[in-house]
């Protein structure tokens, strides 16, 4: 299956998912080797895949966990250019907040590394305060962090 995600003359288009895993006021983010920055579990949703499909198989991609969905928290439009590769970017991103607690494992030390196919990605657990101050995207999570919706909420982001 593909990716949903292509390239135009102007830009790159990208549907997401990313995955708030949350453990005594900490998030877990991630980083790896080709960026600077931190962000949220998750990845592309495949053509044909379910968003909810695609945040649980991202997550078992990524953690080697099975992760339950608590429910969806936001649907971010965002509109940026990329840090790296100085790419514009247009990218549609679901936002779900989920559970590991039956599987966390490993998964509970402050920092811990995994293996994907030939990646490795390197993951902490930050405070939210920390987030305020931390190389960290997406933006709006720094404060939306504090207060969870308890339904969808959509988010624009422009940059």
């Amino acid at each position: 299956m593909d990716d949903i995600s292509f390239k135009s003359e102007t830009g790159k288009f990208n549907y997401r998912v990313a995955g708030l895993i949350i453990n005594d006021d900490k998030l877990l983010v991630m980083k790896s080797p080709k960026v600077p920055y931190f962000y949220l579990p998750g990845g592309r949703v495949k053509f044909n895949e379910t968003a909810q499909d695609a945040i649980m198989r991202e997550i078992y991609e990524e953690l080697k966990v099975k992760a339950k969905i608590i429910r969806p928290l936001w649907f971010n439009q965002a509109f940026f250019q990329e840090d790296v590769d100085g790419i514009r970017y247009h990218e549609i991103c679901i936002y779900f907040l989920l559970d590991i607690s039956e599987d966390l494992g490993v998964l509970h030390e402050d920092h811990f590394s995994t293996s994907e196919k030939n990646k490795v990605h390197y993951f902490t657990w930050m405070g939210f305060e920390a987030l305020k101050e931390a190389y960290f995207y997406p933006l709006f999570l720094k404060e939306k962090i504090f207060v969870l919706p308890q339904v969808l909420t959509m988010i624009e982001e422009k940059e």
